[in-house]
C-alpha cells in the first residue's frame, strides 16, 4: 500500500473518465460506447478503491497531494488530495455512475440528431467533474469543476430527459447554478485578496485553512459561500430547479443529482472551515435553513403525486437533517452528516435507480398509473422498500446511524430544531410508505404493470452493491465513524481554536 501510495492515484482516478468520455464521443456505435462507459466506470471504482487502501486512517491531514502550476502568475495549481472527510465520497460517487450507466443501458438518440456514445461521454464528463469536487484542493481548481459540472447535465437532460418540459427544466436548472456561482466566484477571490499580504494572491486551500481571516472578512466570506452553495444545496428557496429536474431529467442522472450532495460537502469543506467565527455566530442560520428544509420537505413529499417527486422532496428534507447537524459543530455531528450524506449515495441513488428499471418496463412513476408492482416485480419492490427504508432511517440501515447522531447533536445545541427534525422524519416516513402502498401494493391500474418483467440479472446484481453497503453500513457503522474521527476531530478543534 505504501508503493501505491506514490502513484499519483488522484490524476488517475480523473483521467480514468476523460479518457472514457472521449471514446464515447468518437463512437457512434451504441453497444461498443456502453461497454467502454461500464469499463470505465469499472475502473473508477477500482482506482477510488485502492485510494481508500492507500489511505492512512490515523492521518487527519490532507493525504496523496498531487501539485502542478496550472495559471503560475496568480498563484493557481492544479492541487489536489483528500482526507478523511473527502475520501469516502470518491467510491460512493463511482459506484453511482456505474448505477447510472447500466441504468441508461438502452438509452438511443431518438430525441437528438447525435451518436448514442454522446449520452455516456456526458455522463463520463459529469463524474470526472464530480471527483474533482471532492479532490480540489485550490479553490479556483474547485470552481472549474464545480461549474464543469453544468455542461453535461444541461446536455443530459435537455437532449435525453422526460416529457416536453425537460429543456426548459435544463435552462432553469443551469441559470440557477449559474447565478450562484457568482457569489461564490467573489467569496473565493475575496477569501484569496484578504491573504494576499501585498503579494500574490492565495488559492491553496490547505494555506487559506492554516491562517485566519479577519473577522469582518469572515462574515462577507460565510455569506458569499452559503449563498454559492446553497444553490445546490439546495436552500429553500433556492431549490425551485429541484421539482421540475426530477420529474424531468433522464431518472439516472435524477439519481446523481439525489445521491450526490456536492453544496452539502463544499459547506464542510470551505464555507465553515474557511470562515470559522462567522459560522458560529450564525450556527442560527444554518438551524433555520435546516428546520424549514425537513418540514417543507417532508410535506411536499407527502403530497406529491409521482415517485420521482417524491423522492426528490425527500431527499430536501434530509438535507435539512444535514444543515442541522453541521450547525452543532461537533464531532459526531459531523460524523452523522457525512453518514447521512454517503447514505444519499446509497439509498437516495439506488431508490432512484429502481426507478429507472421501474418506469422502463411501465412507461410511468406516476404512482396513480401503478399498482400492483409488487406482484409483477417482487425483487423490484424488495430494493425498492429498502432504500425507501434506509432514506427514513430504519434501524438496521445506513439511514439511522447517521440520523441518530445528527438527532442527539442537534437535540444537545438547538432543542427546537432538534424536535423539529424528529417530527419531520415522521413526516419523511409517511411520504414513504403511504405511496408505496399505493404504488406496489393492490390491484394494478396499467397494464403493462401486469405483463412487466422483473429485474434482469445484471440490473439484480448492480442493486446488490448498494443494498449489501446499506445493511452493513446500518448494521455495524464503526469502520467508517473511525475513519472520519480523526479529520472530524481536526475539524471541530479548529474551528474552535479560532
Amino acid at each position: 500500500m505504501t508503493e501505491i501510495a506514490h502513484w499519483p492515484l488522484l490524476s488517475t482516478l480523473l483521467a480514468l473518465p476523460l479518457l472514457g468520455a472521449l471514446a464515447c464521443a468518437l463512437l457512434r456505435r451504441a453497444p461498443l460506447a456502453q461497454h467502454i462507459a461500464l469499463g470505465s466506470g469499472l475502473l473508477t471504482l477500482l482506482c477510488s478503491l485502492l485510494i481508500v487502501c492507500a489511505f492512512d486512517r490515523t492521518d487527519p491531514h490532507f493525504q496523496m497531494l498531487e501539485s502542478a502550476d496550472w495559471i503560475a502568475d496568480l498563484g493557481i495549481r492544479y492541487l489536489v488530495g483528500v482526507d478523511g472527510l473527502s475520501l469516502l465520497f470518491l467510491p460512493a460517487t463511482a459506484l453511482l455512475f456505474v448505477g447510472a450507466v447500466v441504468a441508461g443501458w438502452r438509452v438511443t438518440a431518438a430525441a437528438a440528431p447525435l451518436s448514442p456514445g454522446l449520452y455516456f461521454a456526458m455522463l463520463l464528463l459529469l463524474e470526472a467533474a464530480t471527483l474533482g469536487v471532492f479532490c480540489a484542493l485550490d479553490t479556483i481548481l474547485f470552481f472549474f469543476c464545480w461549474e464543469f459540472t453544468l455542461p453535461p447535465l444541461y446536455l443530459l437532460v435537455s437532449l435525453w430527459g422526460l416529457g416536453a418540459s425537460r429543456q426548459s427544466a435544463a435552462v432553469r436548472y443551469f441559470l440557477v447554478m449559474l447565478a450562484g456561482g457568482v457569489p461564490l466566484l467573489f467569496g473565493f477571490l475575496a477569501l484569496a485578496f484578504a491573504h494576499a499580504d501585498g503579494a500574490a494572491p492565495v488559492f491553496a486551500l490547505p494555506t487559506l485553512l492554516a491562517t485566519p481571516l479577519p473577522e469582518a472578512t469572515q462574515y462577507l466570506v460565510f455569506l458569499l459561500l452559503l449563498l454559492g452553495l446553497g444553490a445546490k444545496v439546495p436552500l429553500v428557496p433556492l431549490h425551485t430547479w429541484l421539482p421540475p429536474m426530477a420529474i424531468s431529467a433522464p431518472i439516472a442522472v435524477t439519481a446523481l443529482l439525489a445521491g450526490l450532495k456536492l453544496g452539502a460537502y463544499g459547506l464542510i469543506r470551505l464555507a465553515i472551515p474557511l470562515a470559522p467565527l462567522a459560522a458560529r455566530d450564525l450556527h442560527w442560520l444554518l438551524a433555520g435553513f435546516g428546520t424549514v428544509a425537513i418540514l417543507y420537505g417532508g410535506v411536499a413529499a407527502l403530497v406529491h403525486s409521482n415517485l420521482r417527486g417524491m423522492l426528490a422532496y425527500s431527499s430536501l428534507a434530509h438535507v435539512g437533517l444535514v444543515l442541522l447537524g453541521l450547525s452543532s459543530f461537533s464531532v459526531y455531528g459531523l460524523q452523522g452528516v457525512v453518514l447521512q450524506l454517503l447514505n444519499f449515495s446509497l439509498a437516495g441513488g439506488g431508490a432512484f435507480l429502481v426507478l429507472s428499471f421501474l418506469r422502463r418496463r411501465t412507461g410511468s412513476t406516476d404512482i396513480a398509473q401503478l399498482g400492483g408492482v409488487l406482484r409483477s416485480m417482487p425483487r423490484l419492490s424488495a430494493f425498492f422498500l429498502l432504500f425507501g427504508l434506509a432514506g427514513i432511517g430504519l434501524p438496521g440501515t445506513s439511514g439511522f446511524p447517521g440520523e441518530l447522531l445528527i438527532i442527539v447533536a442537534a437535540l444537545h445545541d438547538h432543542t427546537g430544531a432538534g424536535l423539529a427534525a424528529l417530527f419531520g422524519m415522521v413526516l419523511a416516513a409517511a411520504a414513504f410508505l403511504s405511496p408505496f402502498r399505493q404504488a406496489f401494493f393492490g390491484p394494478p391500474a396499467n397494464p403493462e404493470v401486469a405483463a412487466a418483467a422483473d429485474l434482469l440479472p445484471r440490473e439484480t446484481a448492480l442493486l446488490l452493491v448498494p443494498a449489501t453497503l446499506v445493511l452493513g453500513v446500518g448494521l455495524y457503522p464503526m469502520p467508517i465513524l473511525e475513519l472520519l474521527r480523526p479529520a472530524a476531530e481536526a475539524w471541530v478543534a479548529a474551528l474552535a481554536g479560532l
